[in-house]
C-alpha cells in the first residue's frame, strides 16, 4: 500500500540559516537513500515556502483564489515522501525516520487504490 507522507515544519529551508539547512539537505539526502535501498521509496519533493501558495475554491460555478496557504498555523507544509508499506505500522517505521518529524511532524495518510478512483483517474 502507499502512503502519503506530509512534512510540516515552522520553518522551511528558505527560512533558515545556510548552515542549517546545509545539515538539513544532508539529512534527507540519507534518509532518501535509505528508503531507496530499502524498497520504500516512491516519491518525494520538497515543497516551496508558503507565500507562493495559491488557495483556490470553486463555490456556485466561480473560482476565488487567495494568496498563501489555506490554513492559518505556525507550522508549513514543508515536503513530501510517497512511500511503498506493507501496513500503517510499517509507514509509521519508516515515516518516523524522516528528518523532519523530529522538527515538526510528519502527517501519513493512505493513498486511495480502490477501483472507481483508479478509473476516474485513468490509473486502472
Amino acid at each position: 500500500m502507499k502512503y502519503l507522507c506530509l512534512i510540516c515544519a515552522e520553518k522551511v529551508m528558505e527560512q533558515m540559516p545556510k548552515t542549517e539547512a546545509d545539515r538539513q539537505y544532508e539529512e534527507y539526502r540519507e534518509f532518501t537513500d535509505s528508503i531507496r535501498a530499502s524498497g520504500h521509496f516512491v516519491d518525494c519533493n520538497r515543497l516551496l515556502p508558503p507565500s507562493t501558495a495559491i488557495t483556490i475554491r470553486v463555490r456556485k460555478g466561480k473560482i476565488s483564489s487567495t494568496d498563501g496557504p489555506f490554513a492559518e498555523t505556525k507550522e508549513q507544509f514543508g515536503g513530501y515522501y510517497v512511500i511503498e508499506a506493507r501496513d500503517l505500522n510499517e509507514a509509521i517505521q519508516v515515516a518516523a525516520k524522516i528528518p523532519g518529524a523530529s522538527r515538526g511532524c510528519v502527517e501519513i495518510r493512505p493513498v486511495a487504490n480502490d477501483p472507481q478512483t483508479l478509473d476516474v483517474l485513468g490509473l486502472g
